[in-house]
């Protein structure tokens, strides 16, 4: 399993990209649904991007740049629920689930779906790439590490709303809050600059034994 490691290199790439662009308030996309649960992550800092986003970056330096327009969570009405849920069911559907070492012969590649195959995380950058594509802004839909039932890194995509953080998972087919999977939470982007990750870990967590998000499908 790789380590997340992260040298100057990657470090001069950061500085290089442009500086973020921001309006500080969240998007209105219309009356709320109600949710039984609303359920906020906790971050806990920076920490290091996975290597295989790293990269992605350097193959996708646009799609990894802060975006013009800000919203910390959009507004979850009935039908943005809706319109979340289908394209998390469409993807699932429409890729079938490879190792990245099955498919390219490498145990880390961040890439959209080949031949409509992939691993979790081209899941989560097609399903980002679609709902971006539906209106929903950048800064909502954060690419997210945790560990499955098994202890194993997997990836999924966080769309934060006024009614919490969902989660879009390839391993299911329904769109459920964070704190209804059965997942511990490592990191992921942060909503101000998708270079940079937070630690959904608390400082005093013990240190874990490192993991590439590529261990699932």
């Amino acid at each position: 399993m790789k380590q997340f490691v992260v040298g100057s290199a990657f470090l001069m790439f950061i500085a290089s990209m442009p500086a973020d662009a921001t309006n500080d308030h969240a998007i209105s996309l219309e009356p709320q649904p109600r949710l039984e649960k609303v359920a906020f992550m906790t971050s806990f800092g920076d920490t290091l991007p996975p290597i295989g986003y790293v990269t992605f970056c350097r193959g996708h330096q646009v799609e990894c740049r802060p975006a013009g327009r800000f919203a910390d969570q959009i507004q979850l009405t009935p039908a943005k629920f809706h319109e979340i849920e289908e394209v998390n069911s469409a993807v699932n559907t429409a890729v079938a689930p490879v190792t990245d070492l099955d498919l390219y012969g490498k145990a880390e590649v961040w890439t959209y779906p080949s031949a409509n195959k992939g691993d979790c995380e081209d899941y989560v950058l097609l399903k980002r790439r679609m709902l971006i594509e539906h209106g929903y802004p950048e800064s909502a839909l954060l690419i997210t590490v945790v560990r499955d039932e098994n202890n194993e890194g997997h990836a999924v995509l966080t769309v934060r709303t006024d009614k919490g953080d969902l989660v879009l998972d390839n391993k299911r087919r329904e769109v459920v809050g964070w704190a209804d999977t059965p997942y511990t939470f490592v990191k992921r982007q942060s909503e101000r600059n998708p270079l940079v990750w937070i630690s959904l870990l608390p400082p005093d967590t013990a240190p874990q034994t490192a993991m590439s998000a590529s261990n699932s499908h």
